[in-house]
């Protein structure tokens, strides 16, 4: 690791990727008057965290709360943004066979919703788990049998993880769920009924949280609070920037290439931090890594998205941030309520901005087809779920994002090793972020890695793979 004194003058730290990690990386190299440049691939900053705009709407990229109990990146959105971030109250909810369930499941809700009968289905089939828990817990399923009873599992779990992810859920690793829901159980969704205010005041486990924090104007504002802020400190954000290469000699790089806004671009650097995808930065090091450590790269996998937003001519449709929707008779997963996260995200208070969210794999049948017939699909699934009729649509645009969701396959673990061990050779290369370190990382803690990440310029030693270990709050 390069230090303060080791800078290498006239060469720049780069920073590769201009989402919430690589952009706080840069502005805490800016803030000690380092020199660095953000490259970034897309025409617009924020990664997965951005916000988009059509005709003066305002959608985010798959809802993005901002909720943490890191002091220091609280610190920084609140510095960021000011009156400008609000407090907003948090409702979701579970659409499964017409009726609504309150997400987090909560006891009572369910027992209203499918009767007795079920009800004490779903109770012997917790209790049978506590008595009899699968071990091993080897995927997904086997955690959240473990902890809701396969009951619950099959009726609020498996549809909609398997829409997301593509795939059955006894391939995908157990380790999603742990990193993902833990410290949630039935157990616990009983108990918040009776002391929700611990869940209110200490945000113990995330998914039971009743509000959080958002810009504001969508959490592009605050990517482009960072962007000032950096520029305004000497830094450089250049977006349409590709990177190809990553050069590098004697366990240090020295430089990138690639192309900016279509012409070539070649930089010297002291430095990289990256949010690159672990699969694409190995096809990017020159000269290349042994032929095992690239097939380790080319195991990683990644899940792909993509939003069909649709203008509605109703002020008022549900109540909630979000709906997940688990009916195996359509391919959306998750319906976003835009203007339940910001008024101001929708121009014309009669309207109301809905985003359709949909998984994929970039090349399926789903990505390839033409946009018109994408949203002509989603207009035909919100009728068939009940939720608007066609003739109230009045608009619609397709958002696609690559390489939105690291998988977490069997054999995950050992190729992300490989690699890591790999990379661990070049002493002034870091990666940061859910992609760059193939990691489901909420977004307080990819900024906590970009924050530490540029600490350890100066000679400090954070292990940036340890963030979120031990948390107990994602969802």
């Amino acid at each position: 690791m390069k230090t303060k004194d080791e800078h290498e003058e006239g060469k720049p730290v780069v920073v590769i990727g201009a989402g919430p990690a690589g952009l706080a990386a840069a502005y805490e190299l800016a803030k000690k008057n380092i020199p660095v440049f953000v490259l970034e691939q897309d025409r617009q900053i924020g990664g997965l965290a951005k916000t988009v705009e059509y005709k003066g709407y305002r959608f985010d990229i798959g809802g993005h709360r901002f909720f943490t109990r890191i002091e220091t990146v609280a610190k920084l959105w609140k510095d960021m943004l000011g009156d400008d971030f609000l407090t907003r109250p948090r409702m979701s909810r579970i659409l499964y066979k017409g009726k609504y369930f309150h997400y987090p499941l909560k006891p009572m809700n369910v027992l209203r919703n499918v009767g007795l009968v079920t009800s004490l289905s779903v109770l012997f089939s917790y209790l049978w788990i506590k008595l009899f828990p699968i071990r091993p817990e080897i995927s997904i399923s086997d955690w959240v049998s473990n902890r809701f009873g396969r009951r619950l599992f099959h009726m609020f779990f498996k549809t909609y993880t398997e829409k997301v992810w593509g795939m059955p859920c006894d391939t995908i690793s157990a380790q999603w769920a742990a990193q993902r829901i833990k410290g949630l159980s039935l157990y616990t969704a009983f108990m918040s009924i009776f002391s929700p205010k611990r869940n209110q005041d200490d945000g113990k486990i995330r998914t039971l949280i009743s509000e959080f924090h958002y810009p504001r104007l969508g959490p592009g504002m605050m990517w482009e609070a960072f962007e000032k802020r950096i520029e305004s400190l000497g830094g450089v954000v250049s977006c349409s920037t590709e990177i190809s290469g990553v050069l590098h000699k004697d366990g240090a790089v020295y430089a990138v290439r690639g192309k900016q806004k279509g012409r070539e671009l070649f930089m010297a650097t002291s430095h990289i931090i990256s949010t690159m995808p672990l699969r694409h930065m190995i096809h990017a090091l020159d000269p290349p890594p042994p032929p095992e450590v690239i097939e380790a790269a080319d195991r990683l996998r990644y899940r792909d998205f993509l939003t069909v937003v649709v203008l509605v001519d109703v002020p008022d449709l549900f109540s909630d941030n979000w709906l997940y929707i688990h009916d195996e008779s359509v391919k959306v997963g998750r319906i976003q309520n835009f203007k339940n996260w910001s008024p101001e995200m929708v121009p014309d208070a009669s309207k109301t901005c809905l985003g359709l969210e949909y998984f994929c794999f970039e090349g399926d049948d789903l990505w390839s087809m033409e946009n018109d017939k994408i949203i002509e699909l989603a207009k035909e699934e919100i009728a068939r779920i009940g939720l608007v009729s066609p003739e109230k649509i009045i608009d619609g645009l397709v958002v696609k994002v690559p390489k939105a969701y690291p998988i977490y396959d069997n054999g995950v673990d050992d190729s992300v090793a490989t690699v890591r061990g790999y990379l661990n050779r070049f002493k002034n290369l870091q990666q940061i972020g859910r992609n760059g370190m193939h990691k489901y990382n909420n977004m307080d803690h990819s900024m906590l890695a970009g924050i530490l990440a540029a600490r350890n310029f100066f000679s400090e030693s954070y292990d940036l793979w340890s963030i979120n270990a031990e948390d107990e709050y994602h969802e």
